[in-house]
């Protein structure tokens, strides 16, 4: 017996060693690089998340709970104060059975909570990722005066509140809430260095884990190079930390970055497929005096160096309806996308329509089509 318990000992042993140089093999062998050209399907008209004559909608994020549900989280305000986002925004809640709709407004999830704190006036921006167990949501907050500026179809800015733009991250065990808010944001600008490419703000984050483990942000970043309160130039900035809630380390080079131009790129979605890190960015040309937005694709394959991809130009803001119908939006934009068992399926985007030279904004769920080679 006890020689036989010696050789079932030995061949526990073996097995797992096996089992074990297995895994680590699999893991040191490094995902075959391919080339992604992305392309929009047709959308169905239930692939409209509108707010109505009353609330403007913009963005919106969308991750898949344990209810087996898609939660979406969004950007909201009074359509009736005008284009006020910066000051009056906040985070909201919706669901739906499909990635693409019909959504249903479930609640609040980053309400007002007071100017004392740095996210107090306004939530913004909001992408929701899944990470470790938790959920874990990044926006925009800011806080100020409140003041109104601008009207239905006549948008201005509030100086004091784009300029107080920070991120921030929320955590929760689950997309329905309740999510834990922090008294500081999770990147902040750079201070005593005027110079910095982040030294007058902070906002709209993207953010994935690496490949090993690590968590990457690229987000939008302002300076003080150019006269205040505008500011500028606006570039890209990438952080990493160890855990999505940081703190996160800021790197040197810059992403999307078009020498000469001074806001060539706005909302990135990042995430990594198929060996690289890939990215949808808003385009923002200057024709003349003229602004002309597209959505593109970037890719990298370490997260901090992104270059054009091959297939680069993606959508000209064009949307093909079910029925065969085109139509152009003015705006299309703050992408994000919905990966599904590790197959990138969906884009969430923002967008809009010009009523009356006002504004109608929604949130619109298109179905990705992606060739590999």
């Amino acid at each position: 017996m006890k020689k036989l318990a010696t050789v079932l000992v030995a061949l526990i042993v073996l097995v797992s060693c096996g089992e074990k140089s297995k895994k680590t093999v699999e893991k040191d062998v490094p995902q075959k690089e391919v080339d992604f050209k992305i392309e929009f399907g047709k959308v169905s008209p239930k692939s409209v998340f509108s707010g109505g004559d009353s609330i403007s909608i913009w963005g919106g994020s969308v991750v898949k709970g344990e209810d087996g549900l898609y939660h979406m989280l969004y950007a909201r305000w009074p359509k009736k104060i005008g284009w006020e986002w910066v000051n009056y925004s906040e985070v909201a809640h919706a669901t739906s059975k499909s990635p693409f709709g019909p959504f249903k407004h479930v609640d609040i999830a980053l309400d007002e909570r007071g100017e004392k704190f740095w996210d107090g006036s306004a939530t913004h921006n909001p992408t929701v990722h899944k990470m470790n167990g938790k959920y874990y949501l990044y926006y925009m907050g800011n806080f100020g005066d409140k003041k109104i500026v601008s009207v239905p179809g006549k948008a201005k800015i509030n100086w004091m509140h784009r300029n107080n733009q920070r991120i921030g991250v929320a955590v929760a065990d689950s997309p329905n809430g309740p999510w834990k808010r922090f008294d500081k944001p999770v990147l902040d600008i750079t201070y005593n260095n005027d110079d910095a490419p982040d030294a007058l703000m902070t906002s709209n984050p993207s953010v994935c884990q690496m490949t090993d483990g690590r968590v990457l942000m690229v987000y939008k970043a302002v300076g003080k190079k150019f006269p205040l309160p505008q500011g500028g130039p606006v570039v890209h900035m990438v952080a990493i930390a160890d855990s999505p809630t940081g703190p996160f380390v800021k790197q040197e080079k810059l992403a999307f970055e078009i020498k000469g131009e001074r806001f060539p790129a706005e909302d990135p979605y990042i995430w990594h497929q198929d060996g690289k890190y890939r990215a949808i960015v808003k385009r923002i040309k200057h024709v003349g005096k003229k602004r002309v937005f597209s959505l593109v694709q970037y890719d990298s394959k370490d997260g901090l160096d992104w270059k054009p991809s091959k297939y680069h130009e993606i959508s000209d803001r064009i949307v093909t309806w079910e029925n065969g119908r085109e139509q152009q939006f003015t705006h299309l934009e703050r992408p994000q996308v919905v990966v599904e068992n590790g197959e990138a399926i969906a884009l969430m985007c923002a967008a809009d329509t010009l009523v009356n030279k006002v504004r109608n904004s929604f949130n619109i769920q298109i179905p990705l089509k992606v060739t590999k080679e």
